[in-house]
């Protein structure tokens, strides 16, 4: 039976991808002439800049509006079936209708900012769901400096299905899966417009992710190939929804039919020193300092584990597969994994993923599956971030000593700002402290508690807006005292990060000096002593790393240990409380 199910997928596959993507353009030749720095930045300046990190923080904030969110996802769910093989014909209907309608509400938005704004199609061909030419949308607002040529881009993906990957006869409004992420895209670029960024801001809308991130995979592809410099890159999929499914991919939430508009999550790849780790950690940074002291309703951000939920994926992962700094906001509570097996009965992926139910019988919608006034919320967090992101200077560059128990910062390069921000952490996915300094290119953090901590630093201007934070650095602090070389240990197994973690942690092995091994494991056993997991990790200088990830809710303490050549080396305790 199993052999039999993976025929059947390598023969759906084979039916729905037949070739990887060609002839990528850009149908505007200017907006790609903008994305690669090749312009001349005053022919897009607005008649009244608005550029000052508080005016388009609290703009974005307040401008941001629930009821356009509304309107959007109105106009989206009448398309009927968005799947990317449906009809391209149809002003009404279709995947043909929603594309044009995008590109007219980016060239609506540019009208109304002096033609700042800068529509285009993204063009490929590929063999998929019996159509062989597809094109994403996107605009390009044209940054004010070309001498940082990165883009940024935020993104969302346009199509929607149901059942059948290549089902276009069904209704699949995809008002969740992603209605929300099309429709904050959309706004964005309507509120982003008004304001002046260093550098220029992308705002795509794709085909084909739910045949397999076709799409983005088309769009990092041409960057790439353009040679085209990106600084980050923004995925927002399935996030205006906030009650639990049954099904809702882990690490979520915790209930059937539980409710959480206030918690958003950002998946990214990697753990140490991993930039999509380190722009998560910007983003909430941002939200915590500037849009929280002013919002309403505040929103706690979670930093991820894994790169996605579990068995899942999203556009963010090309552009990080192609090297380009990426993450993923997905809402705290999804209704459903997607997986339309029998007595499936969740939203997601089926023709009920709908906008909201007429419980009256008058006829107008009034309970509604998604929450604008939450997609609103996330719509800033994303906004805020980008619009930083475009202002902001230069990252550093730093080197990281000790003398007795303290950590010495020096600063490399971008030497010229005279004020600098150190993010420490220690056994979190985020900082537990955020120092900032001024006047100088060193700084000493002084008393420091026995940890390994792990340290990267980020410029700050004259505005006080910070750059992404750089690469990390990782010391030891042990006894008080800093580790001595000398009196290192060969290898140490480091706590995990983070603990207590929802479903999924990373075990970190620290290798100080050269050593001679046949082979190490990660050993993992509950409290009595039963064997949960034994995998290889491969010990070289420097920090190793493995990914583990335990299930939901399994909560519960656990044991793990490093084995090399049969011999447990160290022991830990981990706990999991989801």
């Amino acid at each position: 039976m199993k052999r039999s199910i993976v025929v059947l997928m390598v023969t759906l596959a084979s039916f729905v991808k037949l070739s990887a993507q060609t002839n990528i353009i850009s149908t505007n030749t200017v907006a790609e002439q903008v994305m690669l720095g090749a312009y001349n930045p005053t022919l897009y300046l607005a008649t009244n800049i608005i550029n000052h990190p508080d005016s388009i923080s609290k703009g974005i904030n307040a401008r941001v509006s629930a009821d356009s969110l509304h309107a959007y996802l109105v106009t989206l769910k009448n398309f009927k079936n968005r799947n990317t093989g449906s009809d391209t014909i149809s002003i009404v209907r279709g995947i043909g209708a929603a594309r044009k309608w995008v590109f007219k509400k980016f060239q609506q938005f540019s009208a109304a900012n002096e033609n700042r704004l800068l529509p285009s199609y993204l063009k490929f061909d590929l063999a998929l769901c019996g159509i062989t030419s597809h094109k994403n949308i996107f605009a390009v607002l044209p940054g004010t400096d070309t001498s940082d040529k990165s883009v940024i881009l935020i993104e969302g993906h346009l199509d929607s299905r149901c059942a059948g990957l290549c089902d276009t006869a069904c209704i699949a409004q995809g008002m969740e899966d992603n209605g929300s992420g099309t429709a904050l895209v959309i706004e964005l670029a309507r509120v982003m417009s008004k304001y002046s960024y260093k550098r220029t801001i992308v705002f795509m809308t794709t085909i084909s992710e739910e045949q397999g991130l076709n799409g983005a995979e088309a769009f990092a592809d041409y960057v790439q190939a353009k040679v085209i410099k990106m600084h980050g890159v923004l995925n927002n999929d399935v996030i205006g929804g906030v009650i639990c499914g049954v099904t809702s991919s882990p690490p979520s939430c915790s209930g059937v039919g539980s409710i959480d508009s206030t918690h958003v999550r950002l998946f990214s790849f990697g753990t140490f020193n991993s930039f999509h780790k380190q722009l998560a950690r910007f983003v909430k940074l941002e939200y915590k300092e500037l849009i929280k002291p002013i919002a309403t309703v505040t929103t706690t951000i979670h930093i991820m584990t894994p790169e996605d939920r579990t068995g899942r994926g999203g556009d963010h992962i090309p552009f990080r597969q192609h090297n380009y700094t990426a993450i993923r906001f997905t809402s705290a509570n999804e209704h459903g994994d997607a997986n339309l097996i029998a007595g499936y009965t969740d939203r997601q992926h089926t023709s009920s993923d709908i906008l909201g139910v007429d419980t009256d019988a008058d006829l107008i919608l009034d309970s509604f599956f998604v929450d604008f006034n939450y997609l609103a919320r996330n719509a800033v967090i994303n906004g805020n971030a980008a619009g930083m992101m475009g202002i902001g200077p230069l990252t550093p560059d730093f080197t990281l000593t000790s003398t007795g128990n303290n950590l010495i910062v020096n600063i490399l390069t971008q030497q010229q700002y005279l004020k600098y921000r150190i993010g420490v952490r220690t056994l979190t996915n985020d900082w537990d402290s955020v120092y900032t300094f001024s006047g100088a290119i060193s700084h000493t953090i002084s008393n420091l508690n026995p940890a390994n901590y792990i340290v990267s630093v980020a410029s700050v201007d004259n505005k006080d807006v910070e750059s992404l934070f750089s690469k990390e650095l990782q010391y030891s602090v042990i006894s008080g005292l800093m580790h001595p070389d000398a009196n290192k240990k060969s290898v140490e197994l480091l706590q995990n990060k983070p603990n207590p973690s929802d479903e999924a942690t990373t075990i970190s092995v620290l290798v100080n000096k050269d050593m001679s091994h046949k082979e190490a494991y990660i050993l993992i056993k509950d409290l009595q002593g039963k064997e949960v997991l034994k995998t290889k990790i491969t010990l070289e200088m420097g920090m190793n790393e493995i990914n583990y990830d335990h299930g939901y809710h399994k909560s519960g303490t656990y044991i793990y240990s490093l084995m090399i050549d049969g011999k447990i080396v160290q022991s830990k305790q981990m706990v999991f409380t989801n």
